[in-house]
């Protein structure tokens, strides 16, 4: 069962996946990528996945911009895995904040996968990304039902890693 908690909202305990990437400016008319990563999500994955959306629930977005912020660096820092879908526009989803984001999981060694369609209007600008994957070990994946798979197969390799023995 897949349950979305949506930007500022109270984050769960249990396997969690975060979407992170372009987000496109209110009334810029620019769909959203995150639905059809959800619907991927319902339609592969086999157990229970609480999905963290950096998109405001009914649009309504934060009074502070630190309220924004702050809500999704500890929602990518709980999630299991960061999902990174970015369907490069320079016009319409630049992803400058993605780009840091992205080195900045990278570089605290969290679970990630990058997704970067080959379709996009600017798929050049994802080749330093996709360059970094590789040096870092990070699945890349060209297709969004593709990366959705390497996100939960890391989802699944979590929940059977042995626990960290805390010592009293």
């Amino acid at each position: 069962m897949i349950s979305v908690v949506w930007a500022r909202e109270p984050i769960p305990e249990g396997p969690a996946v975060f979407l992170a990437g372009p987000s496109a400016h209110a009334g810029s008319g620019v769909e959203s990528w995150r639905p059809a990563a959800v619907d991927e999500l319902r339609a592969q994955s086999t157990g229970s996945l609480t999905v963290l959306t950096p998109e405001s629930r009914g649009g309504v977005r934060a009074d502070r911009y630190e309220d924004q912020v702050g809500w999704e660096c500890v929602a990518r820092a709980r999630a299991t895995v960061v999902l990174y879908w970015i369907p490069r526009d320079i016009i319409t989803l630049p992803g400058y904040t993605t780009n840091v984001e992205f080195g900045f999981d990278v570089g605290r060694g969290r679970r990630v996968v990058l997704g970067v369609p080959k379709t996009c209007p600017n798929p050049e600008r994802n080749r330093y990304l996709v360059f970094v994957a590789g040096q870092e070990g990070v699945p890349v994946r060209t297709t969004l039902p593709g990366t959705v798979e390497a996100v939960l197969e890391l989802v699944t390799a979590a929940a059977r890693a042995p626990r960290p023995v805390l010592a009293s």
